[in-house]
This record gives C-alpha cells, structure tokens and sequence, in this order.
C-alpha cells in the first residue's frame, strides 16, 4: 500500500477502481466520477465488488480512513493505494466531482 497525491489520482482514475470509502452522508460534498460507494463498514462484506486483477485507490474525507482499508485490501490481496488529502484536497485542488 502507498499514499498516491491527488495528482496521481486523477491521472490514475480511468484505468485503476476509485473505492469512496465515506459514509452515505458525506457524499453529498461530492464524489470523484466513476467512483464505486462502499462505506469503510460494509467493505468487507462487499468486497465482491471490486475486481482483484485492477488496483484500486481508497479515497475518504482526508485520507485516514482510507489508508487503513487501503492496507486492508492490500493483506486481502488487492493491490490498493490510498490518496492522501483524500476528498478534502482534492475538491481544495478544484477537480471535479459529482453528486
């Protein structure tokens, strides 16, 4: 697992699986388009959602949560980074969201 910037989020978005990891009511601040919703707490019980052959980038509000389940995918045998700053930085940063 490796803490990515935003930058490389974004250049990263269409070929890796965007994880939003932010419960149902922080979305509404927005999310990155194409991002799959699976809140931290339901994570593994939906891991099923996820394909295992794409890396995966775990974004939440700032990047703590994220950086836990990124480690979390990574011992499950995913291949996940985390983004730092998480959504916070990246709406900061200007790039785009939807809702």
């Amino acid at each position: 697992m490796a803490e990515i910037t935003i930058h490389d989020a974004k250049s990263r978005r269409d070929q890796d699986q965007i994880l939003d990891v932010r419960e149902d009511f922080e979305l509404a601040e927005g999310m990155i388009s194409g991002a799959l919703h699976i809140p931290m707490g339901e994570l593994m019980s939906r891991l099923d959602e996820l394909d295992k052959a794409r890396p995966v980038i775990v974004v939440c509000r700032s990047g703590n949560r994220s950086a836990r389940v990124a480690e979390a995918l990574t011992t499950a045998g995913y291949t996940a980074d985390t983004m730092g700053g998480g959504m916070l930085d990246w709406q900061h940063e200007g790039f785009p969201t939807t809702r």
